[in-house]
């Protein structure tokens, strides 16, 4: 695989170039606060933060368990989130073209 950045060749599971450091793939930042439909443990609320605000997934799971456990706030912001975040729209796949055979007539 290929930095887009830069050029250099890197792994193909890298986040992130080691040559430029600009992240790499789908584990860029997203434009829009959403449940994301793959990798969420309950409601997707946590890792949906933590891809928008572009931070570590287990640091904002973290966070917001000594919130809950600390205050009302943090127990109740939860389901709230739950409700109110959209769920990523699913991924609809291409439909494979129609390979023409070659008929003799």
């Amino acid at each position: 695989m290929y930095c887009n950045y830069c050029g250099k060749v890197i792994q193909d599971d890298a986040n992130v170039c080691a040559y430029c450091g600009v992240r790499i793939g789908a584990s860029q930042a997203r434009s829009r606060l959403v449940r994301p439909r793959s990798g969420r443990k309950i409601a997707g609320v946590c890792l949906g933060f933590a891809e928008y605000f572009d931070v570590d997934v287990t640091l904002v799971r973290v966070v917001w368990l000594i919130a809950s456990c600390t205050t009302i706030i943090g127990f109740l912001s939860y389901p709230i989130a739950w409700i109110v975040m959209p769920e990523e729209p699913p991924v609809v796949a291409a439909p494979a073209p129609i390979a023409k055979t070659a008929t003799n007539p």
